[in-house]
């Protein structure tokens, strides 16, 4: 228990340390964020904010899961660092889609298609390793029904390709009002520190109680008006944090209860192109994803950031209930 706390502390006071010089090192370098065209008009006052400032969280994070987990490397149990470097590869592709955005000064990276080959072939590998070292069955636990069902390896694996990619997406479309992603991951990685406590599961846990920290100390730079976007690069790793410790973990389900904010924002996207599509022009939300529907009808981002927070709190809480009974303590 006291390296998870050592994790945390040691995540938050470096993200808090690092984050005005980082902060000054992308300005300098001009790494402005570009604006959508398609987002609220005064979103516009925006532009030039650095970007990629997702830096500040994952380098905490990476020290202190190196320095609080040392013991467990040592001891040859690697969940934490298993999950940290399944989030470092997506912070690097999403790292490449920032620095192409900064390039282009416009808000277009990566492809899609080109995103998406390296999200499965990165998911695909994870899934063996963990599987290989043992923190992952071929089973899927349901919550609350205390119901195990087993699958056959290459339909697992299609399934958790597909989950993990549409987690690290979801989160990354959840990134788009000052600190809302960094707020909603927080209650998210709470969970993860206290059902891998509630297992005997701490060296997972490590990396989640890290990133907590890392999480509190980037809020004071990302919180509205934010000086600082974590940009793809932050994004794409938090997603991979989250779909990476419930896998770790092996409850894979967890994710749409604990997850439901970034599973309504990226419904909200769903439903609103295929409805346009379909009617020709016609819309269900004012605008998409959810949060810019809030902000459409006059919540502030601090509203919508509060209450998307509490709304995960809840989630969590129940998401815990539904899934202590995975492992008999």
């Amino acid at each position: 228990m006291l390296k998870l706390v050592f994790a945390c502390l040691i995540g938050f006071a470096l993200a808090a340390a690092t984050g005005k010089p980082l902060i000054r090192v992308l300005a300098a370098l001009k790494a402005g964020q570009p604006i959508k065209d398609i987002g609220p008009t005064w979103h516009s006052s925006k532009g030039g904010t650095p970007t990629m400032g997702g830096i500040i969280f994952i380098m905490a994070a990476i020290v202190a899961v190196l320095i609080a987990g040392f013991q467990d490397l040592q001891a040859g149990r690697f969940g934490a660092l298993f999950v940290l470097l399944f989030g470092l590869v997506f912070a690097c592709i999403g790292f490449v889609d920032d620095y192409l955005k900064v390039k282009k000064k416009h808000n277009d990276g990566l492809s899609s298609g080109q995103k998406f080959f390296l999200q499965v072939a990165v998911s695909i590998f994870f899934t063996i390793l963990l599987r290989n070292f043992g923190y992952l069955s071929f089973g899927l636990y349901i919550p609350f029904v205390n119901l195990t069902i087993n699958l056959p390896p290459w339909l697992y694996m299609a399934f958790a390709a597909f989950v993990m990619v549409a987690t690290v997406n979801a989160v990354n479309i959840t990134d788009g009002l000052d600190g809302l992603s960094s707020g909603v991951t927080l209650p998210v990685m709470l969970l993860f520190v206290t059902l891998s406590v509630y297992w005997g599961k701490s060296e997972v846990g490590v990396f989640a109680a890290a990133l907590f920290g890392a999480l509190m100390g980037f809020l004071i730079y990302n919180f509205y008006p934010a000086k600082v976007f974590m940009g793809d690069t932050g994004a794409l790793f938090m997603g991979g944090a989250v779909c990476g410790l419930a896998f770790a973990l092996d409850v894979p389900m967890i994710i749409p209860l604990c997850g439901l904010i970034y599973v309504l924002e990226t419904l909200s996207d769903i439903i609103q192109v295929s409805y346009f599509k379909a009617t020709r022009g016609k819309r269900i939300f004012r605008m998409a994803p959810l949060h810019h529907h809030f902000e459409m009808g006059g919540w502030s981002e601090i509203k919508v950031f509060i209450v998307f927070t509490l709304i995960t709190i809840v989630m969590c809480v129940v998401s815990f209930f539904g899934i202590m009974n995975r492992f008999p303590n």
